[in-house]
């Protein structure tokens, strides 16, 4: 991809501009001109879009800290606003196409639904494996309120998987990938978001343990994985992301040792599964496709 770009300079007494003349620059890109304003705010914002974006999504979420609430979908506003300054609304129509990209093959919506599942289910027999009996299955009583949790978690902006999965993978993890390995993206993107949720770790109405964070890591590169493998499909993620949370894993088990170990029995699975996607698909976590990778004209990378 070739870019020329080309600015006059408001100094330049010979483009007989006015003082203060907002100046104009032509981007060429594969033979295709446009012409559009200078603008130095959305320059600024262009050359730290990953910076502004993160910085974004932290200040909102633990913006209600001190009210003993977290804003979840954070990730999903800080994406929209940071896009919608530096790319305008072309930029936001690449991100809306990553979130519905459907046209994948049908054993990667097989992956998003059943790897989740079997996580949760090897995670269980690991906990009974341990001493503790069998699970509770109250929480999917009537049957049917199931389909009823994962519908709202795919439409839902205020829960966690549509409030996340736009920013995470849809902006952050495209724009690290141009610059880095999918492994090294992944992993910078693992402990910002694991540091994201960090504080939920004090608040007792959210129950989580710090075994529960250092999972978000693995999962994290879970994510990655799937999102490279369905060429950059947020859709597909978004799947995985409201499968995993449909199953109230700690709800399996009364208060108590058994319940206690649930924490470390999913963390260890989550885990080995991504010790086997790191070593059976290495070639994977070198190059992303391009296909999962942003890079947009007149963005400096």
């Amino acid at each position: 991809m070739k870019t020329r770009i080309e600015q006059n300079d408001p100094n330049d007494p010979a483009f007989g501009e006015p003082s203060g003349t907002p100046t104009m620059q032509t981007v060429e890109v594969n033979g295709n001109s446009a012409t559009a304003p200078t603008n130095g705010f959305r320059a600024f914002v262009r050359r730290r879009e990953l910076v502004i974006f993160f910085v974004l999504s932290y200040l909102i979420a633990w913006s209600t800290l001190p009210i003993g609430t977290f804003i979840a979908f954070s990730p999903l506003v800080s994406a929209i606003v940071v896009v919608l300054i530096a790319e305008g609304l072309p930029g936001l129509a690449r991100l809306g196409r990553r979130v519905i990209r459907w046209r994948v093959n049908w054993i990667w919506y097989a992956a998003a639904i059943g790897l989740p599942l079997l996580v949760h289910a090897v995670a269980t027999g690991l906990n009974m494996a341990a001493g503790a009996p069998a699970p509770s299955l109250d929480q999917f009583q009537p049957w049917y309120a199931l389909f009823l949790v994962v519908g709202l978690g795919m439409v839902n902006p205020l829960e966690g998987p549509l409030g996340e999965e736009p920013g995470w993978r849809g902006f952050a993890l495209p724009r690290l990938q141009s610059k880095w390995s999918p492994l090294a993206s992944t992993a910078l993107l693992g402990l910002l978001i694991t540091g994201w949720h960090l504080p939920l770790v004090f608040m007792p109405q959210f129950d989580l343990s710090l075994p529960d964070i250092a999972t978000t890591v693995a999962v994290t590169f879970w994510y990655s994985w799937l999102f490279n493998r369905t060429g950059g499909s947020v859709l597909l993620t978004l799947i995985a992301h409201v499968t995993e949370g449909s199953v109230n894993f700690q709800a399996l088990w009364p208060a108590g040792p058994d319940a206690d170990r649930t924490t470390w029995t999913w963390l260890i699975t989550w885990a080995l599964l991504v010790v086997a996607l790191l070593i059976f698909d290495r070639k994977s976590w070198r190059t992303a496709p391009e296909s999962a990778i942003d890079r947009v004209p007149g963005r400096i990378s």
